[in-house]
C-alpha cells in the first residue's frame, strides 16, 4: 500500500486528536485524555513547540471506512540526559488497526529516528503498556532495549493533586 509521511500541519491536529483518542480506547484509558485539537494547535504549531509531529498519509482511494487518509502519526519531543545529551522521547507511535502491516508504524518510526539523528540525539525514548506484547515485539525486533528488564528503571509521575502539592511546597519568594 502506498503511503507518505509528512511533518504535521495545524490542520491535522483534528486527525491527531481523532487517533489520541483512537489508541486511548485500545489502551483502555480513555477517561485520561484530556487534551482538545485546540490545545494540540497551541502546543506544537507556536513560536516554541512542545512537540513534533509526523503523519501518515494513504491516498483517496485506500482511506479508510470512516473515510480518513490520514491513518498514523508519530508525536514526538525532546529531552535532555545528563549522561548523554540531546535525547527524543516517542510519546506516541499509532496507526489505525485496517492500516497495520503495511509498514506504516515501521516508516514512522525509523522516520522519527531520522529526525532524532538530524537533531543529533543520543537516544530515542518511549513507553509501553506491559500489556502490549505485539508493540514491545515491534520495537524489539528494531534494536530497542526495555530498559525495564535491563537496567530496572520505572516510570514515575506526578500529576494532578499530587503536582499541586508538591509545587505547593516550593520555596516561596
Amino acid at each position: 500500500m502506498n503511503f507518505t509521511i509528512r511533518a504535521a500541519t495545524k490542520v491535522d491536529c483534528k486527525d491527531i486528536s481523532r487517533m489520541i483518542m483512537e489508541l486511548a480506547l485500545f489502551e483502555k484509558m480513555t477517561d485520561q485524555v484530556k487534551i482538545s485539537s485546540e490545545e494540540l494547535e497551541r502546543d506544537g504549531f507556536c513560536p516554541n513547540p512542545l512537540f513534533e509531529c509526523l503523519v501518515a498519509e494513504v491516498p483517496k482511494e485506500n482511506k479508510s471506512k470512516q473515510g480518513f487518509t490520514t491513518v498514523g502519526y508519530g508525536l514526538y519531543f525532546y529531552t535532555y540526559s545528563t549522561w548523554k545529551g540531546r535525547s527524543m522521547h516517542l510519546e506516541d507511535l499509532y496507526v489505525m488497526p485496517e492500516f497495520r502491516g503495511f509498514g506504516i508504524g515501521k516508516g514512522l518510526l525509523s522516520t522519527v529516528a531520522k529526525v532524532a539523528k538530524e537533531k543529533h540525539c543520543a537516544r530515542l525514548q518511549l513507553s509501553v503498556l506491559d500489556w502490549n506484547a505485539p508493540s514491545r515485539d515491534f520495537y524489539a525486533a528494531r534494536g530497542a532495549q526495555d530498559l525495564t528488564i535491563k537496567e530496572g528503571w520505572h516510570l514515575i509521575r506526578f500529576d494532578g493533586q499530587s503536582l499541586d502539592n508538591l509545587g505547593n511546597d516550593a520555596q516561596k519568594k
